[in-house]
């Protein structure tokens, strides 16, 4: 244990601690969290108004069940509770980090902890699989894509950073300037066009295309 949770333990324990304070820090490695807790005018901007555009696109579906592959600490989950869509939402993550936070933070949701090459669930488990900003990450995304279509009974949601507009962004807001705006923990860097042309290449039918700045966002259907 860190130097830094051992404190931070110690100090629980004696009472000096709020629940709030504990989330932010303790769970304050993930950059999901990060992101999605950042104060940053030009950041919660950008965040807004991509999940603007996901919720648009899913409430025109008949949704009954989703599943937030990649999930993190379940925000993405959380919206669509927010916005009441589907009855069964659960969402899974290799991190337990996140899922950990993601309990905490988001108390009403199924999370879990699982690898994104094997689900743990049946064929057609999902009317909805949804799988934000995580192929960029993977070795093998063509894979990945491959077990969310087998769990999916009917569409899929991908969203992808459209390069190189997400990095021209990170470095215009001062991120990565070393890497020139370039994330480390991406391998792969789609422009949109060249997203859609990996995701078609799979056998799947993009019914919808939104480009959402800084990020591309496909809607499938099987």
């Amino acid at each position: 244990m860190s130097s830094f949770r051992w404190e931070l333990s110690f100090l629980k324990h004696l009472g000096k601690i709020d629940k709030r304070f504990e989330i932010e820090n303790w769970f304050m490695e993930t950059s999901n969290y990060r992101k999605h807790t950042s104060k940053n005018p030009l950041q919660k901007f950008l965040i807004g108004n991509f999940y603007k555009e996901l919720i648009s696109s899913i409430k025109k579906l008949t949704i009954e069940s989703a599943l937030d592959v990649g999930c993190g600490e379940g925000f993405t989950l959380n919206k669509l509770s927010e916005n009441k869509i589907g009855k069964r939402l659960e969402g899974i993550d290799f991190q337990k980090t996140a899922i950990d936070a993601g309990k905490r933070v988001h108390p009403n949701l199924n999370l879990k902890v699982g690898n994104i090459y094997h689900l743990p669930y049946k064929d057609n488990s999902f009317d909805l699989i949804i799988c934000t900003e995580v192929l960029e990450h993977l070795e093998d995304p063509k894979k990945a894509l491959s077990e969310i279509q087998r769990v999916s009974s009917r569409y899929v949601i991908l969203s992808v950073p459209n390069e190189p507009f997400f990095m021209i962004a990170n470095f215009l807001r001062g991120k990565n300037l070393r890497r020139w705006g370039n994330d480390i923990e991406h391998i792969h860097h789609w422009s949109s066009k060249g997203f859609q042309k990996f995701v078609e290449n799979q056998s799947v039918k993009v019914i919808q295309k939104k480009l959402p700045f800084p990020w591309t966002l496909l809607l499938m259907e099987k």
